[in-house]
């Protein structure tokens, strides 16, 4: 008897995140957190989370850093799709060149390529429940044909999905600025030259695809999202609203470690001893994310112009064969500090001696300097990250861009995006991180949102009242036939 209870109170998901490490990482948080909540309850989570041969060892990476909390977190493969333009063996966008990345992102929706890669490992799963990312919108039909829900896990926030999704309905090549149609809030206005690459073009989505990708949405069992409620609500509601999605979770940030975890860094971090040496509020911590299309000579004016601000700072360089001006390395001395590899960026940002964020606005980041309650001085380079931006500076208030309205062309094409000169760099810093400046009003905003997501994901918050619901949904499903 206690076995079949046992049993029949298991839930087995699969997770399927789309092809870039800014995906998988929190697919993996979520497979952690869904495993880690369902201790204290009477379901019983496995998670398998389901990338190509050439992702795997990031993924088990990811999941060594969470030590312990991911024991019921598995990995499992299956083989990667011959895309046209991209090598064999290039798997992530972060490996793809900066003008290839849309062949993965195109590749990752067109059906008939990925699902006949998919099928079978899901087929072979028998999930309880799966849990796909976005992109492979055909999940839902397959998940309905095994008789198991599906939910659809976005790695992006409600205002830039609903954005995207509403200006997916209008004409944006008739204008050189857009303004998001059906929004609240103030008028969202964008240069065209600023949007995601599917909406400048049909080379990713086609219209086809785009209409089978929301109805898939609208059928799935449910959408999860790594955001909160205090953070997106006006935006959030409109997935219900307007019918986008039968069932809604927010369960963010997925980057802060659930109530009962021991707050503890995994690893030992020489970065973290530099940054305790320096004064609280005084380093400016430079992060492009995992895909990062800089050129060699925009990293040389960065380089030029951390150096002339006289600000201390911590910069992650995620480019091969690059080497920063000669003397630079000399000349800046112990006041910066060069990274090169992974960063614990999360740890990084939560350390008091970080005073600002230069940051390209992937989600990832946003959800993580909110936590925090660091400021931002905004770099946008590609898909949403210029939508993310009006977010962060047009809507919360807790940055600037780094570069003012109007100084140059700014784009998400990699070939159109103009060089951000080193003066430009020197003075953004120097204006923003001077005492009583936009820098100070920025943190007074950003600290009352860190208190908000630390609330969301306490016991009994938003964020973990969504994560246990969703688990209890499944359960049920599981037991009398999922809707």
């Amino acid at each position: 008897m206690a076995s079949a209870m046992s049993s029949s109170k298991k839930l087995r998901l699969l997770l399927l995140p789309f092809f870039a490490t800014s995906h998988i990482g929190p697919f993996t948080d979520l497979a952690v957190r869904l495993t880690t909540a369902s201790l204290s309850s009477d379901a019983a989570v496995e998670a398998t989370v389901a990338v190509t041969p050439g992702n795997l060892p990031l993924l088990e990476s990811l999941l060594e850093r969470h030590g312990r909390a991911a024991a019921r977190v598995k990995a499992a493969t299956y083989p990667f799709a011959a895309v046209d333009g991209i090598p064999e063996g290039v798997e992530n966008l972060s490996r793809a060149a900066p003008g290839d990345a849309w062949r993965i992102d195109a590749a990752a929706f067109n059906e008939a390529l990925m699902r006949p890669v998919q099928e079978p490992l899901i087929r072979a799963q028998s999930p309880d429940a799966v849990v796909t990312d976005i992109h492979f919108f055909w999940n839902a039909a397959i998940a309905n044909d095994l008789g198991v829900p599906c939910v659809q896990f976005t790695a992006t926030g409600a205002f830039p999905a609903i954005a995207m999704r509403h200006l997916g309905n209008a004409d944006v090549t008739a204008a050189s600025v857009v303004v998001v149609p059906e929004f609240p809030g103030p008028d969202i206005r964008i240069p065209t030259a600023e949007l995601p690459e599917f909406l400048r073009s049909h080379r990713v989505i086609d219209d086809s695809t785009n209409k089978n990708f929301f109805a898939a949405q609208a059928d799935c069992f449910g959408l999860a999202a790594n955001t909160f409620l205090d953070l997106e609500q006006p935006y959030m509601e409109i997935y219900l609203r307007n019918g986008y999605a039968k069932r809604a979770y927010f369960l963010g940030p997925l980057s802060l470690p659930p109530p009962d975890a021991d707050g503890t860094i995994a690893g030992d971090y020489e970065c973290i001893d530099w940054i305790d040496s320096k004064p609280d509020r005084s380093v400016v911590y430079v992060c492009f994310g995992s895909l990062a299309p800089v050129s060699d000579h925009q990293l040389h004016q960065l380089a030029l112009g951390l150096e002339a601000s006289g600000q201390s700072f911590m910069w992650v360089v995620r480019a091969e064969n690059w080497s920063p001006p000669e003397g630079w390395v000399e000349r800046v001395g112990d006041r910066g500090k060069l990274l090169t590899a992974w960063a614990p960026q999360t740890a990084i940002l939560a350390h008091p001696a970080v005073g600002a964020f230069v940051t390209h606005c992937g989600w990832n980041s946003v959800m993580e300097t909110v936590a925090a309650g660091v400021p931002v001085l905004t770099w946008p380079m590609v898909f949403e990250q210029f939508i993310n931006e009006r977010l962060l500076t047009e809507v919360l208030g807790i940055g600037e861009r780094l570069w003012p309205d109007g100084a140059g062309v700014r784009s998400t094409r990699y070939e159109e995006h103009e060089v951000i000169p080193a003066e430009a760099v020197a003075q953004a810093l120097t204006a923003f991180m001077q005492p009583g400046g936009p820098g100070d009003v920025a943190r007074s905003r950003a600290m009352a949102l860190a208190v908000k997501a630390q609330a969301a994901v306490a016991e009994g918050g938003s964020s973990h009242s969504d994560l246990h619901r969703l688990i209890d949904d499944l359960m049920e499903a599981r037991s009398g036939g999922h809707r």
